[in-house]
């Protein structure tokens, strides 16, 4: 287990942010966001899988990075950012696991990505 660690912004500020392509921002709840691109966040270097080794789990302000199944040494670790469908063709993903979807998104997308795909 890691916390995604950050400051704590409001959604107008995260907005902001995001308009200068910052990626680092975790949604916490309906006012405020994370930004976890700071220097002492080691966790910001953690990469985008479509088959990850780890779940993003949001609890009590916190964003948790908990292993999903055994991870062996030397193994990068992954999450899926969970990206939504919005401009979603400007993420694409290299993830190079079996299940990739060819783009940063949710699981919940992936059936909808590869269906247009097709």
């Amino acid at each position: 287990m890691l916390e995604y660690l950050g400051e704590r912004i409001d959604k107008h500020e995260s907005l902001l942010r995001c308009e200068q392509s910052n990626q680092f921002i975790f949604a916490l709840d309906n006012d405020h966001d994370l930004d976890g691109n700071v220097a002492w966040n080691p966790a910001r270097f953690i990469n985008h899988s479509c088959r990850p080794n780890c779940d993003a789990l949001l609890q009590d302000g916190h964003v948790w990075l908990i292993a999903n199944r055994d991870i062996r040494a030397g193994e990068e670790i992954t999450f899926n950012y969970g990206f939504d469908l919005e401009d979603y063709r400007q993420y694409p993903c290299h993830c190079g696991s079996p299940d990739c979807v060819g783009y940063i998104v949710a699981e919940e997308f992936f059936a909808h990505v590869r269906s247009l795909r097709a």
